[in-house]
């Protein structure tokens, strides 16, 4: 059982296999935090709510009980003057909102929350806990959802929110969980960037006040992600506690810690307030996304590896999650929009040559899109440059023995284009003021379901044409001057989530019409990376910035949450169409390895020494994909670190194998060779390196390491593949 109600102490008891998470009830009903940590044998730590000087003894004291209770979801107005998750304004105008425990209930399994991507579970390995308040003031309801996964050791949180009074509320503000804790010296771990560099790791200590990570632009950017860890000081990979709070959503969110007089942390998570508000209705209700939450006590790499076993086993629905992908080769960099379908033909008969799998034809195909200045919105093929039609060419890619797939950009809208000139009305923007633009473009309308309808036939009647087994889904740009022609005055605040909703509504109908389909979501790169995009799709593009030496960061970055198979990860030419490095084309082949794995060139041209490499790693993805797929994740040392190489390693749940990759980012002089000690394996079990067949202990390899030579100059790599063969 993972939830228990101690019904003497009032105490909820949430146990994952190693974790506990424990919720109390005052008298008055008040719902507090007490506990989440290492597994506990029982339902104790009543203490920790602070309930001596209770609000029904001391009304005169009220504000400063609420200031220091550690309140699991706390409002807004009523005396409690840390951030508050639920703002809520009534008919008057007058903001305030305090609820009270009324009932609960404990269910099998984990309900979906309508219109959102969520975490799913069966009976037997997922166990959803309701906690059901009312402000009786407001008339408002509000249930806090809470679902164990025992197995992973992740507890997932969300809210709900009724409005059963016979006036209409506003809700300035809803979030969806929050973990008030005692200070421990916590620090905070994030992930931040920019286009090209997104995901960097920072981590930083807390002080007095609120320090978050944001995003105001619509969807969770390139520059900040919907993540956050609270770590004490001594947490390394390895050792140290972390607490992580992820996300479900793919719009503007907001993650915060405040570090309040009493040295208590608050840390919340949710929608963004900023230009929010929600009309509701008297009998409509307001479901708020999902957060998940870790808790390790073995430090980072335990926090990963829960986070990478629950997305894969609760959150990416496509059968491809632990399917093996097609090799792709994407003609992007290859051509930009200078392409014709002899040219895409010429690519695709050489990639079946190198055993490549899949022809991937990106923008430049429809409209008379010839740059990126017009045609988003008019999704008719060019015949100018499918001179044959679309259905002909699909034909003979697949009569080559390459599958085939498709760019889209749905979202978007030229100025000059077919689609703008009829309804410029479906594009957001502010009445009376001229549209900002970026990258020549304009962002259609989401919330409003006669636009969604047109945009999903637009994309719907390209795929029913021809066999189309993958489609890139991208969005080149962020949400500014958001107006809405049609949502009245009191709901413009609503604008930002509908799209979100819009967006989903979308991707669900495709994957539900085309459940074979490999859907690879992309935002200019790796600027819609989230929870949220995962649920519909296996990948997402990682960055548009391919070079492999800042692909080390930003593949790190993104591997401390996500699963490798998540990460879109290809091999591309040199010099780097974005920094202009050179890198060996074996160390390109080795980075991407740690991802999906395609290339993103034009394989007519490229040098023939190049050329000739990529059966030999074509052959490498197809042995040791399936440890990128479903293995666990180790890291071992970072460049990221001011170290001078970067290596991790994948091994298989049954420690039977494992793949340890070794980039030599810049070369040392007077030295030619380090030590790495790897981690996860059978300390009782012997290993052979395929490369030379010597036999190695797994605890000689955990406690002495492997010695890495041969490396001579900048950006060298390496890999090293281990396989049991008896044990000691």
């Amino acid at each position: 059982m993972g939830i228990y109600f101690d019904e003497e102490k009032k105490i909820f008891k949430l146990d994952t296999e190693n974790t506990s998470y424990l919720i109390g009830l005052t008298g008055e009903g008040y719902v507090g935090h007490i506990y989440y940590g290492k597994k506990l044998l029982r339902t104790g730590g009543r203490y920790l709510l602070r309930t001596e000087k209770s609000p029904s003894v001391l009304k005169r004291e009220k504000s400063s009980f609420l200031d220091t209770f550690p309140m699991e979801y706390p409002t807004c107005g009523v005396g409690d003057y840390r951030e508050s998750c639920l703002d809520v304004m009534n008919p008057m105008g007058q903001t305030g909102c305090e609820f009270f425990y009324r009932s609960h209930e404990v269910i099998e399994g984990k309900p979906a929350l309508k219109g959102l991507p969520a975490s799913f579970g069966k009976a037997g390995e997922t166990e959803t806990l309701f906690i059901h308040c009312e402000d009786p003031v407001l008339g408002l309801w509000v249930t806090l959802s809470y679902s164990v996964f025992m197995k992973e050791d992740v507890i997932t949180r969300s809210v709900k929110i009724e409005n059963k009074s016979t006036s209409t509320l506003v809700l300035d503000k809803v979030y969806s969980a929050c973990l008030d804790m005692d200070n421990r010296d916590f620090e905070m771990v994030s992930l931040a960037g920019s286009w090209g560099r997104e995901r960097r790791i920072q981590r930083s200590a807390l002080s007095y006040g609120r320090k978050n990570m944001s995003s105001v632009r619509g969807e969770s950017s390139h520059q900040e992600h919907p993540f956050m860890a609270l770590v004490t000081p001594e947490t390394t990979q390895d050792q140290g506690e972390a607490y992580g709070m992820h996300f479900v959503y793919s719009g503007n969110f907001m993650a915060q810690a405040e570090l309040g007089q009493y040295d208590q942390v608050r840390a919340v998570m949710g929608i963004n307030a900023w230009q929010f508000s929600w009309q509701l209705l008297p009998s409509e209700s307001f479901q708020a996304p999902e957060v998940v939450l870790v808790y390790s006590d073995e430090g980072l790499g335990k926090m990963s590896r829960s986070l990478h076993d629950f997305y894969r086993n609760h959150m990416i629905r496509s059968p491809y999650v632990f399917k093996k992908r097609p090799i792709l080769i994407n003609n992007w960099e290859a051509t930009y929009f200078n392409f014709n379908t002899e040219k895409l033909l010429d690519i695709a008969r050489e990639a079946k040559k190198a055993g490549i799998e899949m022809l991937v034809m990106d923008d430049g195909w429809f409209g008379k899109r010839n740059n990126d200045n017009c045609s988003l919105g008019d999704w008719v093929v060019n015949e100018e440059k499918i001179t044959t039609g679309l259905k002909d060419l699909v034909d003979k890619v697949n009569e080559i023995g390459l599958e085939f797939g498709i760019w889209f950009e749905p979202e978007m809208v030229s100025p000059d284009s077919d689609l703008f000139r009829e309804h410029p009305d479906w594009a957001i923007g502010i009445v009376g003021r001229e549209r900002t633009q970026s990258r020549e473009q304009y962002v259609l309308d989401l919330s409003r379901q006669e636009v969604v309808d047109h945009v999903y036939e637009c994309v719907a009647k390209i795929l029913r044409s021809a066999n189309i087994a993958y489609v890139k889904w991208d969005m080149n740009r962020q949400l500014c001057d958001v107006g809405s022609a049609v949502l009245p005055q009191n709901q413009q605040g609503e604008l930002f989530h509908r799209y979100v909703l819009g967006v989903y509504q979308l991707q669900e109908r495709l994957v539900t019409e085309f459940p074979d389909l490999l859907l690879e979501n992309c935002s200019g790169g790796g600027a819609r990376f989230d929870p949220g995009m995962i649920y519909y799709s296996p990948q997402i593009w990682c960055s548009d910035d391919t070079d492999a030496m800042e692909r080390l960061r930003i593949q790190e970055g993104t591997a401390l949450i996500y699963p490798l198979s998540c990460m879109g990860a290809h091999v591309s030419d040199c010099p780097n169409h974005i920094l202009n490095r050179v890198t060996p084309f074996s160390t390109r082949g080795n980075v991407a390895l740690a991802g999906t794995f395609g290339y993103e060139l034009d394989i007519t041209k490229i040098a023939e020494e190049d050329r000739e490499q990529i059966p030999g790693q074509v052959e490498q993805y197809h042995k040791y994909n399936h440890l990128v797929q479903s293995g666990d994740y180790y890291r071992i040392a970072s460049w990221s670190s001011e170290k001078p190489y970067d290596c991790w390693a994948v091994v298989s749940k049954d420690r039977e194998e494992v793949l340890v990759t070794c980039v030599q980012v810049l070369a040392s002089p007077n030295r030619n060779s380090y030590c790495m000690r790897l981690k996860g394996l059978d300390s009782e079990k012997l290993y052979c390196l395929e490369e030379t067949g010597e036999i190695f202990g797994g605890d000689e390899l955990m406690q002495c390491g492997i010695l890495i030579s041969g490396l001579s100059g900048d950006f060298q790599s390496k890999l090293f593949y281990f396989k049991s063969v008896e044990t000691m």
